[in-house]
């Protein structure tokens, strides 16, 4: 099959994707509800969102770049198509791995808009005075006020986690820069800023009381990302072939479009469109092919090792509950892991409590299901790609084997780092649930019947594997109390034969010390 349809993968230039014929999603109506609406924006949503490009439409409306508009929603309200000078910082290509490299990004933006605008900058003052100069001088020489853009504002942040003297020293560098966006009101048209986190002790939001953050307004939940309306609209010809090239009912496809890719809520689920990934979803297309495309192009580690270290509850990241004010701001990774991971996109908002004021939260789509489990399960046991493979704990159960299964678990822990493990009972059960899961089973953890919860379970096609951890106590104790609480009794119905698993792990040994399988 000849692919023909001319999909914008990796593409952040609007005018590319308008003069190059590629698929676009109009979001051009968002443009002008910002413009008519308030002056100064801040937008939080994952990478590979559409945030660049969304960035770079905004550019070309404000240098009045009315061909490349026509047709789009925007072009029945606006009229005039003013040419405003617009600053654009994109801090997205930087690697920001050293400590001057971010004022050197910063310098060499200032002085790429000196040289455009033929103005002066002092160079012996700091980034963050050169910026404020750039601005006035700027609006002096053209007689209009500046539009600032700015793409990935936390990049270095991001890029700084682990590093605490190079992420302070960020945050001081941007709190400054970022200041001239309230100092030099009266010479600025617009601003947005874009990026993954919020980061509260850079503190630009603090003092930046004119800063409109719309990361969860229900009006702007669609910004980014392809809703189910622009999907049938813009690529109902694409899933038909892709559903003719695998052999399958456009139904189906479908189906699996929407698990694998679907899910992301940035705002009350009840008043906010739902949309996929567009990175994913275009790939798709692309490939003819499911794969795991908006996972593979990053890693969460940089993300989890400091959740994980702080004793992060991985069986809860399905559905747990933040308020308003967690989930809003980020100070550190550390300080708040479970607002990080919505805010680059590992969990989303399945529900919204008005009453509460929280958010209940978990995993959009199996994609980042996928991924985050395989992610997990690598910085938790440290495994060996062949020596651990999830295949061969696949075939033990597979094989009904729980012996050869638990052999091979004990020996996966052996391999766990001495300073990665806290071989608590949780720790045990946060690599137990990543693995099944990455197992493609359903399963539980904590299950709740009327004598008591049980630790975990995992169903197979022949089997159900019920589980019980003991750290005080022996594998009979535990073994014990599966059988006197019942635990094996909301799986009666079931038909499969329930396989019971009791485990004593030790503290002292740093491992499995003993099991009993009923």
């Amino acid at each position: 099959m000849i692919q023909t349809a001319k999909y914008p993968i990796g593409l952040q230039s609007f005018a590319k994707v308008r003069e190059g014929g590629y698929k676009y999603v109009d979001k051009t109506k968002f443009i002008w509800q910002l413009d008519q609406t308030g002056k100064y924006y801040f937008l939080s949503r994952p990478r590979r969102f559409g945030k660049s490009l969304f960035i770079s439409t905004l550019e070309a409306y404000f240098t009045g770049r009315r061909d490349l508009f026509e047709g789009l929603e925007i072009s029945e309200y606006e009229k005039e198509w003013i040419e405003y000078p617009v600053l654009h910082l994109d801090l997205n290509t930087g690697r920001f791995d050293s400590g001057g490299s971010l004022d050197e990004a910063l310098r060499i933006f200032i002085n790429t808009y000196a040289h455009r605008y033929a103005v002066k900058v002092d160079h012996k003052v700091e980034t963050a005075y050169q910026f404020g100069q750039l601005i006035r001088e700027i609006a002096t020489v053209t007689g209009q006020n500046v539009v600032i853009l700015v793409d990935e504002y936390d990049k270095p942040l991001l890029n700084a986690i682990g590093d605490e003297r190079r992420y302070a020293d960020y945050q001081q560098t941007l709190k400054a820069f970022y200041g001239n966006l309230k100092s030099c009101d009266q010479y600025i048209r617009f601003a947005m800023l874009t990026g993954v986190a919020r980061f509260g002790k850079v503190s630009i939001f603090s003092d930046l009381n004119n800063l409109n953050d719309i990361s969860l307004n229900s009006a702007y939940g669609d910004i980014c990302g392809i809703a189910e309306d622009e999907l049938e609209a813009n690529f109902g010809n694409s899933i038909a072939a892709l559903a003719a090239f695998r052999g399958e009912s456009v139904e189906e496809t479908s189906r699996l479009l929407k698990a694998n890719y679907d899910g992301y809520h940035f705002a009350d689920p009840h008043y906010a469109k739902g949309v996929y990934n567009p990175f994913s979803i275009l790939s798709c297309f692309y490939e003819n092919r499911f794969s795991d495309y908006w996972f593979e192009t990053g890693t969460a580690s940089i993300l989890l090792k400091p959740a994980i270290a702080r004793g992060l509850d991985i069986t809860e990241l399905g559905n747990i509950e933040v308020s308003e004010v967690e989930l809003r701001g980020v100070n550190t990774p550390a300080d708040n892991p479970i607002s990080l991971l919505y805010q680059t996109g590992y969990l989303t908002i399945k529900a919204y409590d008005d009453l509460t004021r929280t958010y209940t939260l978990g995993f959009p789509n199996n994609e980042v299901r996928r991924g985050f489990d395989s992610v997990t399960f690598q910085i938790m046991g440290q495994a060996d790609a062949n020596e651990f493979s999830v295949r061969r704990f696949l075939q033990d159960l597979r094989k009904g084997d729980p012996q050869g299964f638990m052999q091979r678990l004990q020996a996966l822990f052996a391999n766990m780092p001495h300073e990665q493990a806290r071989y608590t009972e949780a720790t045990y059960n946060n690599v137990l649930y990543v693995l099944f899961s990455l197992l493609g089973f359903m399963t539980g953890s904590e299950t709740h019947s009327s004598h008591g919860v049980s630790d975990l379970y995992v169903k197979t096609d022949k089997n159900i594997f019920l589980f019980e951890f003991k750290t005080d106590g022996t594998a009979q104790d535990a073994l014990d109390q599966i059988e006197n609480r019942h635990y094996d009794w909301p799986f009666r119905a079931d038909g499969r034969a329930v396989v019971k698993i009791g485990v004593k792990f030790s503290k002292t040994d740093r491992n499995i010390t003993d099991w009993k399988i009923a």
